[in-house]
């Protein structure tokens, strides 16, 4: 069964580093919309959309407090697992699909040291499309007491800009907050050989809280 997302005490909800370039000027238009809307008729039509636009913004770009599950490697995205494969390493990667409902924040699955963080240029197609593999992308590098973790975040068709919260060298623990995609897109973990994963393609994943593998 999926897990449910937990709050902090609270249930305190923050929003998302990274959300500003696109979060303040909603917010400001609808802002100064509202307080003209009285004296002009052309401010109150734009403040209906622009209120409605700056609340969306608002619930993409939330990022709840969450307590963080026990287990070997946790999930690193809110979404809906879209594949599970074997690679021929012996890895197994899940893809997880994010939508632009879900946190876009993305959490660590293991705590370790980022031993690597690599932006990669590339296209735009939407995450769900096989063409996404060549799609804009950060590819992290983790090393784990199972060795290293590889996990990859994916731009979509409307995520156009990754941003990384962590550098190269940084020690994270496990569930740590260390990446935004804006507006969902995809995240892809490569369990190690060895590592069975627990879910099943269709499944519902929440960062920080589903465990990825069984015992």
């Amino acid at each position: 069964m999926p897990h449910s997302p937990s709050s902090a005490p609270g249930g305190r909800v923050r929003l998302a580093r990274g959300a500003s370039p696109w979060l303040l000027p909603t917010v400001a238009t609808a802002a100064i919309s509202l307080a003209r809307a009285r004296r002009s008729g052309k401010a109150a039509a734009v403040a209906v959309p622009a209120t409605a636009l700056a609340a969306g913004m608002l619930w993409f770009f939330r990022d709840p407090e969450r307590e963080i599950a026990q287990g070997r490697v946790i999930s690193p995205a809110d979404g809906v697992v879209q594949s599970i494969m074997p690679w021929k390493d012996g890895r197994t990667r899940v893809a997880i699909f994010m939508s632009p409902l879900n946190v876009h924040v993305n959490r660590a699955p293991l705590a370790g040291t980022v031993s690597s963080v690599e932006h990669i240029p590339g296209g735009f197609v939407p995450a769900f499309n096989k063409e996404s593999e060549n799609n804009e992308r950060v590819v992290w590098h983790f090393d784990t007491e199972l060795g290293d973790i590889e996990m990859v975040q994916i731009a979509g068709a409307v995520a156009r800009r990754i941003v990384p919260y962590v550098p190269q060298g940084a020690k994270v623990e496990q569930g740590e907050r260390i990446g935004l995609i804006r507006f969902g897109s995809r995240v892809d973990i490569y369990l190690p050989e060895g590592v069975e994963t627990a879910l099943e393609v269709g499944q519902a994943t929440t960062a920080g809280v589903t465990r990825l593998d069984r015992d």
